[in-house]
């Protein structure tokens, strides 16, 4: 009798589910050892800034940022694995380390810290994918996104001092960039293939006008007809 899998065997719930473990985990250990991992994060231009690229995205300053970035992580995770399957762990993997990069190459010499730019880039790419591919069930998702994160737009602008809008606009460049590279990769809207009838063509003339047989070429066909059956 073959075992029924557990729903945590589906990478779209999995992974998500995963990660967002993983960020509580990382707040928990800081609180329940009273440390602060910040200096892990993204520090801009310097050599040991650069770890921040693996580490910063599952540090957060206080609970209210892990909150805000928890919900966010979960449904585009999600999405991301449900609808770009075989590619999602590629996409996730380069998106991460392009962001961190990119946020490291310019951002204001601070320690850069958050899940945020990942949930950026999981907008973006989510939400071009759908525009670049033309195909309607992805154009669908791309729609909810708008819906459930259009606001969020402007935080890849110096809004608040304390946000790093880098981080965001890097996720958001680095999302655009990847959804256009990797356009015809991946799920691709259904191409409908339209079969030859010679019976339908000799409707119409050499013309494309619609001519149908005479009442002679129908009792004809009709007359051939009786016979092969005899």
């Amino acid at each position: 009798m073959a075992k029924s899998k557990s729903i945590f065997s589906h990478n779209f719930i999995s992974i998500p589910v995963i990660a967002v473990f993983l960020i509580w985990l990382v707040y928990y250990l800081e609180i329940k050892f009273k440390t602060n991992f910040n200096d892990y994060g993204i520090y801009p231009q310097t050599f040991l800034g650069l770890r921040g690229i693996v580490f910063s995205p599952f540090l957060h300053s206080s609970i209210e940022h892990l909150f805000s970035n928890s919900i966010p992580l979960l449904v585009m995770l999600a999405s991301l694995y449900y609808f770009y399957e075989g590619i999602a762990t590629k996409v996730l993997l380069w998106g991460i380390f392009f962001t961190g990069l990119l946020t490291w190459s310019f951002a204001r010499p601070s320690y850069h810290i958050g899940a945020s730019g990942v949930v950026y880039f999981l907008v973006s790419f989510i939400f071009f994918s759908g525009v670049f591919r033309k195909y309607y069930r992805l154009a669908a998702v791309s729609l909810i996104v708008v819906f459930l994160y259009g606001s969020t737009v402007w935080y890849i602008f110096p809004m608040e001092e304390k946000i790093s809008w880098e981080g965001h606009l890097s996720g958001f460049l680095v999302g655009f960039i990847f959804a256009y590279i990797s356009r015809k990769t991946g799920p691709q809207p259904e191409k409908f293939v339209f079969s030859h009838n010679p019976e339908f063509d000799e409707l119409f003339d050499e013309h494309g006008n619609f001519a149908p047989p005479t009442e002679k070429e129908v009792s004809e066909i009709n007359e051939d007809a009786k016979n092969t059956a005899e």
